[in-house]
């Protein structure tokens, strides 16, 4: 058994980023290994994963195997502490200025505005910089970028910019948000400790919505996959399939194409994107190198126990049902909002779950505030979220000034 730490992963994959950062910054020796380089490599991890897809996979000393875990996760499994930022030096519970949610783009945003004003700023963050920008493989309608920029450049960019003026960015989960008697803001977090804030920036985003139907939960990261940057690579030569008809579920299709052989479009009535985007979809469809099918959902997701090798597809018009093999799927049906931390909270929440807020971003609770896909009403776009990053940051100078 090996002595040292075990990393499975790949160069495109934000999540695995996110874990050599980690541990090369705790000073942590393991050895990396890029499934991508040999494919004896991606064979002896799925040996050790019992065929499961999912990187980074990480084997520690004691042979515990962790699949794509979030930094807390990873701290525990490695029995380190990571609230070394949350006291002062006499171990009490120190009151941030500011504390955000979440590290995506709104996030980030912000923490330039605030920490050029001085404001102590700790940015929380419970699983990859850049949210889900992080994981768009090319952005291309961000402004100043005219031949576009990857997601994961444009995280680390911003991220890197808020460092240099001070913000600190730390791996934890929010568990729970409460206004104190003194109007601080109580924040619990999972590893058990706490913070005080004088006030609090959510921008926790979105994530992704299920489709629901048998066999999809059983076979996730074996053959079931919502995010294309981070899993696309594993279908070099493959045929698949993505569920989905929106602006995302095209953009993520056209990426697979890189790797895909052939990719059948999923769309449960009509596709619902944008013009650039649809003629692109149809130029793919022209090669024979997509075929969509409209009105059309998924029934189940079916396989081996091990992997996924169809589904049963029904035709809404028609009724007709049929079984479609297939090596992969690939999930584009919407977003959730990250926002099951603020149960029992007096902060007011939609129909939907995303965040009510007034004119100045601030929720039903003073001196909490929300930006970003998070917010009730959010365009979904992440020049707009880094814009309303910035507004809330000025409004939450207000705040403070008070």
């Amino acid at each position: 058994m090996s002595t040292v730490i075990d990393l499975y992963g790949a160069d495109w994959c934000p999540d695995c980023h996110r874990s050599r950062d980690l541990l090369d910054e705790l000073n942590i020796e393991y050895n990396y290994y890029d499934i991508d380089s040999d494919e004896n490599i991606k064979k002896r991890m799925l040996e050790i994963t019992d065929g499961k897809n999912v990187i980074p996979t990480i084997v520690l000393p004691d042979g515990q195997i962790l699949q794509e875990p979030t930094n807390p996760e990873l701290l525990d499994a490695l029995k380190l502490d990571s609230s070394k930022v949350n006291s002062d030096s006499s171990g009490n519970v120190s009151t941030r200025d500011l504390v955000i949610v979440g590290a995506g783009p709104a996030s980030l945003s912000a923490a330039v505005y605030t920490t050029r004003e001085r404001i102590d700023t700790l940015i929380l963050e419970k699983g990859v910089i850049g949210g889900m920008a992080a994981v768009t493989d090319l952005i291309d309608n961000y402004p100043g970028f005219e031949e576009g920029i990857s997601g994961l450049d444009l995280s680390d960019k911003l991220e890197k910019q808020a460092e240099r003026f001070g913000a600190k960015v730390e791996f934890n989960e929010v568990t729970g948000l409460k206004l104190n008697s003194d109007k601080t803001k109580q924040i619990s977090l999972s590893d058990g400790n706490s913070l005080v804030a004088k006030a609090v920036l959510i921008a926790t985003g979105s994530d992704y919505k299920k489709v629901g139907v048998p066999g999809e939960v059983e076979y996730i990261s074996k053959g079931v996959h919502y995010c294309a940057t981070c899993d696309g690579a594993f279908y070099r030569d493959k045929n698949i399939a993505v569920i989905g008809g929106g602006n995302s579920a095209i953009q993520e299709t056209i990426f697979l194409t890189r790797f895909a052989s052939h990719i059948d479009l999923i769309v449960r009535s009509t596709i619902k994107a944008s013009d650039v985007l649809i003629e692109k979809i149809n130029e793919f469809v022209a090669a024979g190198k997509i075929t969509v099918h409209l009105s059309t959902i998924p029934l189940s997701f079916n396989g081996d126990g091990k992997m996924i090798n169809s589904m049963t597809l029904k035709n809404t018009e028609s009724d007709e049902q049929k079984e479609m093999p297939i090596d992969g799927i690939f999930v584009f049906v919407g977003l959730n909002p990250n926002t099951k931390f603020l149960e029992g909270s007096d902060i007011k929440l939609d129909e939907r779950g995303f965040i009510e807020v007034n004119d100045n971003l601030e929720t039903a609770i003073d001196g909490i505030f929300a930006a970003g896909d998070v917010r009730s009403g959010s365009t979904m776009q992440i020049a707009s979220a880094v814009g309303e990053g910035a507004t809330a940051a000025l409004k939450i100078r207000e705040y403070l000034e008070k």
